[in-house]
């Protein structure tokens, strides 16, 4: 890759792994706090120049094309954002005693590895490289999962350790089969787990064991996905973590697993005997989607209701990108980050709201745009935006998946509408009955229950919905003709 490319992706790993040496060794909130929020802008700022960095060339282990810049520019703009809503959130909970000082150093020194390890994992050029990054990346959430110390939260991140192990564990036996597939063709060693040189002789190798390689990646880092039925940790994450890493969680860490497996679809692309990767992510993708749409019914926990909401959204952009071709590529690329940007934004709010409330049980939510009027309607507008109403960015990106499946496979239409208009009806009733209910007896109208977050406090949100808005309005068109070179790339 070019100096100026790679001088950039070192940046987006160094900044985060000096930051969190830092971070281990600060004392008291307001210093880490300001310092956690400064690496994250530097790294995002260092993930933009990638974006100039010209003609690009692979380097021995890390490299730089049109697809990793899309997830790595993502990924550091939300760890930004959520590194803003976390300063206010964990001053929120070190105030109520449900963190310990002791913890604090802990949390933010995570947060930096966690965000080191995910971008470590789009930049690699090496599959055994990017399968540690994930694995580094899952194990720091799974410590920040279980950072409250309660019996529920400790049996949250066992339970995602544990499943999260088993699907790593395939994940691994994925790739070494990968490499089986590969020595013959390429030679022993590092070479013969070097993306950039596997892709390219992809057409040589022994498509049979490129076929069992991709059904145990699929598997496995599909676990890290949330594709049903292996989402069982992600509910269970989501509701007993501090927010700032369920926002992470939903926006993030499900986005680095997916990336491995396209990663891994277009190696099997690139192999004419290989199989078709494509029905393999439909059916897990419409399993997903229906499943956790009728599920949504059922949950009484606000987060656990968008944990299920994630694990729809990932199971539509599984689903476009098994259907492939220009189109869905697209609207599976737009949709992926849309959910990201919408779903950290409901993350900010319901974080706000849990505390004001001082319950996650949506029972005891309601009428908040009476009680806390900036908050309401915000969350409302990013529920709203993720159930797809039109004009936000996730409608688009939903319309183009709809119209590309009628075009191409129009019987599996039905389950995907079907999936879709459930989801629907879930996300609106629970919202308007928080958004419009009558406010609790002990929190009259017009009176904040306390706690009410500052302005400050609403800026990640509104920049989220913001940007959410903007696409469903108008992509610009070098954002077009970006997003439609990376699809042509998945093929």
């Amino acid at each position: 890759m070019s100096a100026f490319s790679f001088d950039a992706a070192v940046a987006v790993l160094a900044v985060p792994v000096l930051a969190a040496a830092a971070l281990a060794l600060t004392p008291g909130y307001r210093m880490a706090a300001r310092l956690n929020v400064l690496a994250s802008l530097l790294t995002f700022l260092a993930a933009l120049s990638l974006l100039a960095g010209g003609e690009r060339e692979a380097g021995r282990y890390l490299f730089v094309d049109e697809l990793n810049i899309v997830f790595v520019v993502l990924n550091t703009f939300v760890g930004f954002t959520a590194s803003l809503f976390s300063a206010g959130y964990i001053r929120h909970e070190l105030e109520t005693g449900r963190i310990s000082p002791a913890n604090l150093r802990f949390y933010h020194a995570m947060y930096q590895v966690m965000m080191f390890g995910m971008n470590l994992a789009f930049v690699a050029n090496n599959i055994g490289l990017m399968w540690v990054a994930v694995e580094l990346a899952t194990l720091t959430t799974v410590l920040m999962v279980g950072l409250y110390r309660t019996h529920e939260a400790l049996e949250a991140a066992w339970k995602y350790f544990i499943l999260g192990s088993v699907g790593i564990a395939l994940a691994l036996f994925g790739t070494i089969l990968v490499y089986m597939a590969a020595q013959p063709v390429v030679g022993e060693g590092h070479d013969a787990m070097v993306w950039t040189v596997l892709v390219g002789h992809a057409a040589a190798f022994d498509p049979a064991l490129l076929n069992l390689a991709f059904v145990f990646l699929l598997i496995g880092y599909g676990t890290k996905v949330g594709l049903a039925p292996l989402h069982a940790w992600l509910p269970d994450a989501h509701a007993e973590g501090p927010t700032p890493i369920s926002a992470v969680l939903s926006g993030l860490l499900l986005n680095v697993a997916l990336y491995a497996v396209l990663r891994f679809k277009i190696l099997l692309a690139a192999s004419p005997g290989a199989l078709a990767p494509g029905p393999l992510m439909i059916g897990m993708g419409l399993v997903s989607l229906v499943f956790a749409a009728f599920m949504l019914y059922r949950r009484r926990d606000i987060k656990r209701l968008f944990a299920y909401s994630s694990i729809e959204h990932m199971g539509i952009v599984v689903f476009a990108f098994g259907m492939g071709g220009p189109l869905a590529n697209f609207a599976g690329l737009l949709h992926m980050v849309m959910h990201s940007l919408t779903k950290s934004a409901i993350f900010y709010c319901v974080g706000h709201i849990a505390q004001i409330g001082g319950t996650q049980k949506m029972t005891g939510i309601s009428g908040l745009t009476v009680t806390h009027p900036a908050l309401g309607w915000a969350f409302l507008v990013a529920v709203a935006a993720i159930a797809g109403l039109p004009p936000m960015g996730v409608f688009m990106s939903e319309f183009l998946i709809v119209t590309s499946t009628f075009a191409a496979l129009p019987l599996l239409a039905l389950p995907l509408v079907l999936g879709l208009l459930v989801a629907f009806g879930a996300l609106m009733m629970r919202a308007t009955g928080i958004a419009f209910g009558a406010p609790p007896e002990n929190r009259p109208a017009g009176q904040p229950a306390g706690g009410a977050p500052g302005w400050a406090a609403y800026l990640p949100i509104y920049a989220h919905l913001a940007l959410v808005l903007a696409a469903g309005l108008y992509l610009p068109p070098a954002l077009v003709g970006w997003f439609r070179h990376v699809a042509g790339l998945l093929g």
